[in-house]
């Protein structure tokens, strides 16, 4: 069953996605969520969809849902691209996304962990360094299967 709100959000967000220069997906708000969540897919026609362009979406979508004021309580405004992968591989991906959760899997177990949760702090030829409550820890980039963005943070 589709939110009542949808179709005029899909209306304001249309114009913006396309000013932007990205095609609006779809709209699916998570009323069952505390606060809810209304998150909205793009799709960036001319090349692969990035983060930067969910995050340019995000900054001009906003205020036009604010200034409507449609949604009446608080919600998180989540967008995201179907097909945009939160794996990380290149080197500016480890270095644009300093400082945010990652999950980092294990090809196999490595000092008794599969899988490591922390924050990004860099990568070298050697390993990778992660911030686990204010501890740093290096996991060789040989027992590194990958690396994605946590999406639970």
């Amino acid at each position: 069953m589709a939110h009542p709100l949808i179709p005029q959000i899909i209306d304001l967000a249309t114009p913006v996605a396309e000013d932007l220069g990205l095609e609006l997906v779809g709209v699916v708000f998570h009323t069952n969520q505390r606060p809810p969540i209304l998150r909205v897919d793009i799709r960036n026609p001319e090349q692969d969809t990035g983060l930067n362009d969910c995050e340019r979406m995000s900054r001009a979508l906003e205020p036009v849902l604010d200034e409507a004021d449609i949604i009446p309580d608080n919600y998180v405004l989540e967008i995201s691209s179907p097909g945009v992968s939160r794996q990380l591989s290149s080197d500016r991906d480890f270095i644009s996304f300093k400082g945010f959760a990652v999950v980092v899997s294990a090809s196999q177990p490595y000092e008794g962990h599969q899988e490591w949760r922390g924050k990004l702090i860099r990568r070298d030829e050697s390993a990778l360094y992660l911030n686990q409550k204010g501890r740093a820890i290096a996991i060789p980039r040989s027992a590194i299967a990958k690396v994605q963005l946590d999406e639970h943070h």
